[in-house]
């Protein structure tokens, strides 16, 4: 059985082969041992604080196979993107010009870098194991991040986005970065974006031009590559659509790729989640798969579960999902169908 809980220190050798795995554009998960200390770290301590409001704190959890511990993928919550230092992206929009006299009005898009997006909670981090794409373990993943957030709703801002990783190559090149970023750092793509991972993005965002830059005047490549997404987020973007997110105007700073964004009332998995008590028996008639979870902070754990379940009735769990829940009889559980 496949369990998601918060990361622990112990988890740092294989958090560090999941890094080596992971999609170039996966900033938050550097290739670095001290600065996934450094964040497992932070996660842990942003678990055990107590706090009424979202601030700087930082959730990461892993995806465990509780048959042989071995780590099948990880994601994060940042609680504020932007708290300490700007969330820069580029705002794509049109740039009007007009003449009076020629009775000429002419819309032009325009990338131009802004921190509209800080103070908004960030989902980010995304990553599992090839052989579990497209199943259920993908949607635990995901989603158990927002049955966390609607347990703790405190904790959040009213808002959430998340970026989708961009286009790049089968060698790792963006056309995107070698029209625009290219030119202010001299670095290949994958570079700059291992640097964003080890360091900072505001270090390269400050020394990005701060006037619009005409979408036109960029090559054909690189204007293609703005709001696509690489194939293999794909999957990152289609899910948290079918959870209600949307596309907005903004597009990664780095490889142009699409931000998402959703109110916390308009999401599938708070709006919708159901809570409920554990009761523990066999499952005989199985009628619907959900995700299950408990309403713990510090001890959240998630799990894929085939349940017969009726909506205002105890939830019957096995010996196995309370085990794998961290629960007992008459814990409180919150669920909701795949």
């Amino acid at each position: 059985m496949l369990v998601l809980r918060p990361v622990e220190l112990t988890d740092l050798p294989q958090l560090q082969r999941l890094a080596r795995e992971s999609l170039v554009g996966v900033t938050s998960l550097p290739d670095d041992t001290e600065r996934l200390r450094e964040r497992i770290l932070d996660s842990c301590a942003s678990f055990a604080k107590d706090v009424e409001g979202h601030g700087p704190e930082n959730y990461f959890f892993v995806l465990e196979d509780l048959t042989n511990q071995r780590l099948a993928g990880c994601s994060e919550i940042l609680a504020t993107a932007g708290f300490d230092e700007p969330f820069y992206s580029l705002r794509n929009r049109h740039f009007t010009s007009a003449s009076r006299e020629l009775n000429i009005e002419h819309g032009v898009p325009a990338l131009s870098l802004c921190h509209d997006l800080s103070g908004h909670t960030l989902l980010r981090g995304f990553h599992i194991d090839a052989a579990l794409v497209r199943t259920p373990s993908s949607e635990l993943l995901s989603r158990a991040r927002l049955m966390f957030i609607a347990a703790h709703a405190q904790r959040f801002a009213e808002a959430v986005i998340t970026e989708i990783v961009g286009y790049s190559d089968d060698e790792g090149g963006s056309p995107f970065w070698d029209a625009l970023g290219k030119h202010f750092f001299d670095l290949p793509y994958a570079e700059a974006e291992r640097l964003c991972g080890l360091e900072s993005r505001t270090f390269l965002a400050e020394l990005m031009p701060h006037y619009p830059i005409y979408v036109p005047m960029l090559p054909q490549a690189a204007q293609d590559c703005i709001g696509r997404i690489h194939p293999d987020g794909q999957e990152a973007f289609d899910i948290l659509e079918r959870e209600g997110f949307e596309t907005n105007s903004y597009v990664d700073l780095f490889d142009g790729g699409p931000t998402l964004y959703a109110r916390l009332a308009s999401i599938r998995s708070i709006a919708q989640s159901q809570t409920g008590t554990a009761t523990l028996g066999d499952v005989i008639d199985a009628r619907g798969r959900y995700l299950v979870s408990n309403d713990s902070l510090k001890d959240y754990r998630a799990i894929v579960a085939d349940l017969d379940y009726t909506a205002g009735h105890p939830v019957p769990l096995s010996t196995e999902m309370c085990t794998a829940l961290n629960v007992s009889e008459g814990s409180p559980i919150r669920l909701i169908a795949l």
